[in-house]
């Protein structure tokens, strides 16, 4: 099963952030389908679109891996299916 979920990033910026993280994915079998990133006043924001092949490795594993990344990199990361992300952030 194809699961869409969305990554968030945020700390403060450094070197190698991008690397980590899609390292991380690339690992679990996850794509990434979009990337957007900004940095302002040394504060570091990522966002990605990405598609996690749960037969292959479940969302919950996908997330522990990215929480020992953000452990790692002292970075806050999240990760959420794109369903729920999409119902919470509704108007």
């Amino acid at each position: 099963m194809k699961t869409r979920a969305v990554l968030s990033v945020l700390g403060e910026d450094r070197v190698g952030i991008v690397a980590e993280i899609a390292t991380a994915l690339a690992g679990h079998g996850v794509n990434i389908e979009d990337i957007r990133q900004t940095i302002l006043s040394g504060i570091f924001s990522m966002t990605m679109l990405v598609t996690i092949d749960e037969d292959a490795h479940p969302f919950e594993d996908v997330q522990a891996r990215l929480s020992e990344v953000a452990r790692h990199i002292g970075m806050q990361v999240t990760l959420q299916r794109e369903d729920v992300f999409r119902y919470m952030h509704r108007i």
